[in-house]
């Protein structure tokens, strides 16, 4: 089945990106809806999954995952670690719901690592959107109301954390170029021309 995933720079509007390419190709689009499945499967809610699935793990939740690997009939007390599912479990159930969702029918996946679990496929096309550091921030001024130097330092953050989820967990650089069949830049496309270009060389690629 041809999947197109889109990977994105906080701020770059890639969700945005994505929701125009599942509509233009009438393919199902999975971005929130993963996180809802996630949840689900865990008994957590959406924030709790939303809030851990791409940051780093404390130190105490490391800690508690170390002594758990090592003997899985300790149960670690720090916390609440003990009823909260690790991080690592989180991104099994993901990969999960992301392969069921790539058996279901041509999809368009938004983050969470997709390039990289479905780098060797043949029928995918990987797209990274990016921007400038002044459009990203712009991007959030307008979008959460915050303050220029606040929005500057939430994209800041939140795409190391991206970054650092994905070196993580797949042992990759989230922006080596190599992840990616193209990369496009929103600000200067604007959203519509990226999802027609991205929409356009799938129908290209996968008919």
């Amino acid at each position: 089945m041809p999947i197109v995933t889109i990977t994105r720079q906080y701020g770059s509007g890639g969700s945005e990106v994505a929701e125009r390419v599942a509509r233009t190709l009438g393919w199902h689009l999975y971005d929130n809806s993963v996180v809802d499945e996630v949840a689900a499967r865990l008994g957590l809610t959406v924030a709790e999954v939303s809030a851990r699935e791409e940051r780093l793990p404390s130190l105490s939740e490391r800690l508690a995952e170390a002594i758990s690997l090592a003997s899985p009939e300790v149960m670690p007390t720090v916390g609440d670690v003990a009823v909260a599912p690790s991080e690592e479990r989180i991104v099994q159930v993901t990969q999960r719901v992301i392969e069921e969702a790539v058996l279901a029918g041509p999809a368009v996946l938004v983050g969470r690592g997709a390039q990289c679990l479905l780098a060797t496929r043949s029928d995918a096309l990987h797209v990274f959107c990016y921007a400038p550091i002044e459009a990203l921030t712009a991007y959030v001024v307008t979008n959460l109301g915050l303050s220029r130097d606040e929005a500057k330092k939430k994209v800041l953050e939140t795409n190391a954390r991206r970054e650092e989820y994905v070196k993580r967990h797949w042992s990759r650089e989230w922006r080596d170029l190599s992840n990616y069949h193209v990369c496009v830049n929103t600000a200067w496309l604007g959203l519509d021309g990226a999802a027609e270009l991205v929409a356009r060389m799938a129908e290209e690629r996968f008919g």
